[in-house]
């Protein structure tokens, strides 16, 4: 009796890394049509939520030194009392620009904009507010990463990583890369 569950055990024991790792193989596999539920970088300061922070898709599929790119984040105001947004700063870019898109309600000035108690503002080009980041200091690339300050008046200051976005379709590929390029 004792052989025979010493058996099972060691069956148990060689099969199961078979079976566990038998679940996510293969190319279609669930796994690899999912989407992470929140995309970009994200932070917390005080009753300051920052989250899905990244750029807009660059048009061109990368964004050249010197440019502007778009920002496209959710800050929720978690608190009491209204906040506002003082700066954005960060040494991947010399300036920004903050503007309200036709129709929004939201309060904005020149460096900033008004986050109500309780609420949500969305930046993005049909969203609550638009915030452009001017002159990056190099060349980016879709998944790349600028660190981007966020400085609220009640709040304090939050550094967050801000991705650049990703095409939100599939895009056509271009030619392949010839590895072997050179080699006699």
């Amino acid at each position: 009796m004792n052989r025979v569950l010493r058996a099972a055990a060691v069956g148990v024991l060689v099969l199961s890394p078979v079976v566990l790792t038998a679940c996510s193989a293969g190319q279609i596999a669930q796994t690899a049509t999912q989407d992470r539920d929140i995309r970009g970088g994200q932070g917390d300061v005080g009753d300051i939520h920052l989250r899905a922070a990244d750029t807009a898709y660059p048009e061109s599929g990368a964004y050249e030194r010197g440019g502007d790119a778009r920002l496209e984040v959710a800050i929720g105001n978690s608190g009491d009392a209204d906040d506002e947004l003082l700066d954005i700063s960060g040494p991947g870019f010399d300036s920004y620009e903050v503007s309200r898109p036709i129709g929004s309600e939201a309060e904005v000035t020149d460096s900033g904009f008004t986050v109500p108690a309780g609420q949500n503002v969305y930046l993005g080009e049909d969203a609550d507010v638009i915030v452009v980041l001017q002159g990056l200091t190099e060349a980016l690339t879709p998944a790349q990463a600028l660190e981007v300050t966020f400085t609220f008046r009640d709040a304090g200051e939050v550094t967050v990583p801000v991705l650049v976005g990703t095409p939100s379709e599939d895009l056509p590929r271009g030619e392949g890369f010839d590895f072997h390029e050179g080699e006699e």
